[in-house]
């Protein structure tokens, strides 16, 4: 799979299906090997001599001075080398100015790991190659490389923090001690999935300077919203098995004071690289963040690693949910608020990290040292709604044992925390060692304005143990509903409580028992991969003034068989002037225009012929091929200035559009490519903004895999995050359009 946003081709990034993208640049000779990651292919660089190998694209890539790119790749060579990456800066007449490289890797491997590097265009390079080295220990040794990457930066969508401080590819100037610590970059090795395309190679390493607690901080401070909930994340790598290694989200007012601070320790299970979460909402006196890490009684000289240093707004497990990402996920130390309220049940979180989880790393371990009943309830959470239904779900896991029953339910509070009753809740049986989903509906009663989702689980042997995750709560609405836009010329789909990782197919149905595929990011939404609970589809291409609904098919991974469906209501987009029409261009609706009609195309069919004059015959022979689609000329009025623009930028890109028009008027949507256009004035009039254009139209096949562009999850805290100030944007992006689609000029 093509890396999003790699400048270089498939030929260049995976060696497939040969090395024309590579060249030799130093002390080898190149070859195509096998056994590589994404395909057969890789880049085999062999040694003349002993001594430093070098390879290096045969491409240049056009580069702006002062932006940062970044560089990575897969490596494998002798169980003797190490390996590093660069980025090789060329002035304009292809002339060397100087490479930035990365760290050496700490140890040689000859299994795959990761290699990367990140640098600022110095002042006078345009264009950059990527080059590839190892110091081999004689002639005729082999170094693997695949998968390489080269572009701007790649970072977590949504991160508070700045790209170097996410992943130190640049430098560790993100970075300060703050007791007993140095800081360092290493290249440690590490063997990340070909698609991990967030994990580099570079970490964060700190070193204790003596024995004792040791502990670095993050030095930016992105700005944060009282009453919010965010979630830090990293990969930690500890030092041994024993250490006590940690991650502390932290919050400051708007004096620098530290208000607030949430720890979460590491219970690992070796010294491999494991994500660590800390959550906590943010106090009414917090300005800003920050993330902190380190070691309890470190010996002198032990180093913590870190990795793809996050901080984010703190998912919910269900759009909605009241609860808290802590009270929902168990990932820091302890049940995360959640007390045993009857019986003998204790609770604890699961250890070591990754033993039983369903998101994450922990679970909750509910355990019973007899066969008897115990009630186990969550913290308190406001934001009920008396009189409306609500959701409560968990999912549970036979871990020891065995439990003959687990009823799940609501107790509900008022505003004062007086104790209003508990739902009827809904009984279930755990027959195997699955993880099982177990959801509970109930109303809210009158003055119920908080909740708690509450278990009552019922061991059947002594020493049993359940394990609980994904917790949620939350108001229940409508599974499936629409909505007709009629000022955008869409219908609203919204899907909810969708089955994660199943995969999905959604259907536009009309009256007359036609259906067609309603388009998505990815192209038509055909057995799409399932992402999110929740799904909000924009159908620019409804019919008009025609009532449709849709139909929703869910499939598991993989089989042939629909798991489940679901359909809409009616809904009809409306179109009140005749005189009016949509253009619209399938992957940018944001281009969507509503145009005035001035005369609709006399159309014509052309079809290809060959005549033949027969001798001693009257009639020709004539060859036909098939008469092709229509094509005419549209001619429309823009009223403005305003107008005239946008429909230049809806033509700009030469894409299939599709014309829409009242129904009545003797034409279908349609499908067109717009050929040459002239731009008329109405009238002599200088300062006339009215144009006349005169569109050549020739009717297409639907585009099936164009895909909806949009902003892929971008928000404007990423735009905060990534540029210091206005100008910064302005000199980067030319238009609206480019900034909500990230094409960076």
């Amino acid at each position: 799979m093509a890396i999003p946003g790699n400048l270089l081709s498939a030929t260049t990034s995976e060696i497939d299906p040969n090395t024309s993208g590579w060249v030799q640049k130093l002390n080898a000779t190149l070859s195509k090997g096998t056994g590589g990651r994404v395909g057969d292919g890789c880049l085999v660089v062999r040694s003349v001599a002993a001594g430093e190998t070098q390879a290096r694209t045969v491409s240049s890539y056009a580069v702006t001075p002062g932006t940062v790119y970044y560089a990575f790749s897969d490596a494998a060579g002798a169980s003797s080398t190490a390996e590093r990456i660069g980025i090789r800066w060329m002035s304009n007449v292809a002339t060397e100015i100087s490479i930035t490289w990365s760290v050496s890797t700490a140890a040689a491997s000859a299994s795959w790991h990761r290699v990367s590097v990140a640098g600022q265009a110095p002042v006078g390079a345009t264009q950059a190659q990527v080059v590839l080295s190892a110091t081999e220990p004689g002639a005729a040794v082999n170094h693997f490389w695949e998968n390489v990457y080269f572009g701007l930066p790649i970072r977590t969508t949504g991160n508070l923090l700045d790209f170097n401080t996410e992943s130190t590819e640049v430098d560790a100037s993100g970075w300060a001690a703050v007791v007993n610590a140095t800081i360092s970059r290493q290249v440690p090795v590490v063997n990340w999935a070909s698609t991990q395309y967030l994990a580099g190679g570079h970490t964060l390493a700190m070193t204790a300077i003596a024995a004792g607690n040791a502990s670095v901080l993050a030095t930016a401070r992105p700005t944060v919203t009282p009453g919010v909930e965010y979630l830090a994340y990293c990969y930690l790598q500890p030092p041994t098995l024993a250490s006590t290694a940690w991650i502390e989200l932290r919050f400051y007012d708007i004096n620098d004071n530290q208000v607030a601070v949430q720890r979460s320790t590491l219970a690992p299970p070796g010294t491999g690289m494991y994500r660590q979460r800390a959550s906590l909402v943010a106090p009414a006196n917090a300005a800003t963040c920050s993330v902190a890490a380190g070691l309890d009684s470190a010996s002198a000289g032990q180093v913590l690693r870190l990795e793809t240093v996050v901080v984010t707004v703190a998912p919910k497990f269900a759009a909605g949910s009241i609860l808290t990402y802590s009270a929902a996920s168990f990932e820091q130390a302890g049940a995360s608020g959640w007390t045993t309220t009857s019986g003998v049940a204790t609770l604890a979180r699961t250890t070591p990290w990754g033993l039983s989880f369903f998101e994450g790393a922990y679970s909750l371990a509910v355990s019973s040292a007899t066969a008897t009943a115990s009630t186990i309830r969550s913290g308190r959470f406001s934001g009920v709604v008396a009189g409306e239904n609500f959701r409560a779900q968990i999912l549970a896991h036979p871990a020891a044992g065995s439990w003959s029953s687990v009823t799940i339910r609501i107790r509900w509070f008022d505003a004062s925390n007086n104790d209003l009753g508990a739902s009827t809740g809904n009984a279930f049986t755990l027959p195997g060692s699955s993880w099982y989903l177990l959801p509970s509906d109930a109303v809210a009663p009158a003055n119920a304005t908080q909740a708690a989702v509450e278990l009552v689980a019922t061991a059947a042997a002594t020493s049993s143990v359940l394990h609980i995750d994904q917790a949620a709560l939350w108001q229940v609405l409508p599974q499936t509903a629409v909505e007709a836009v009629d000022s955008g010329g869409y219908i609203q789909l919204t899907l909810r409580e969708l089955t994660l990782d199943y995969e999905l197919t959604v259907w536009r149905l009309q009256a007359d028992g036609s259906r067609a595929l309603v388009r998505g990011p990815s192209g038509l939404i055909d057995r799409q991969v399932i992402t999110s609970d929740i799904m909000v589809i924009e159908d620019h291409e409804a019919p008009l003034n025609t009532q449709v609904r849709y139909y929703i098919e869910q499939y598991a991974p993989g089989s042939l068989t629909v798991a489940s469906t679901r359909s809409s209501e009616r809904v009809t987009l409306t179109l009140d002037d005749f005189n009016l029409c949509w253009l619209k261009d399938p992957g940018n609706p944001q281009r969507n225009m509503r145009v005035m009609v001035r005369q609709a195309p006399d159309w014509s069919r052309p079809i290809e012929q060959a005549s033949f004059v027969v001798r001693g015959r009257r009639n020709k022979v004539t060859l036909s091929g098939r008469r092709q689609g229509l094509e005419g000329d549209l001619v429309l009025l823009t009223q403005s200035d305003e107008e005239r623009a946008a429909l230049h930028l809806l033509l700009d890109s030469g894409n299939t559009l599709l014309w829409q028009a009242v129904p009545g008027m003797g034409v279908a949507d349609m499908y067109v490519a717009v050929g040459q256009v002239p731009e008329a004035r109405v009238s002599p009039l200088a300062q006339e903004q009215w144009r006349e254009w005169t569109l050549p139209l020739t009717e297409q096949d639907l585009p099936v895999t164009v895909g909806v562009n949009g902003a892929a999850g971008r928000t404007w805290q990423d735009v905060v995050t990534e540029f210091a100030t206005c100008q910064d944007v302005l000199d980067t992006y030319a238009t609206c359009e480019a900034l909500l689609l990230d094409r960076r000029g």
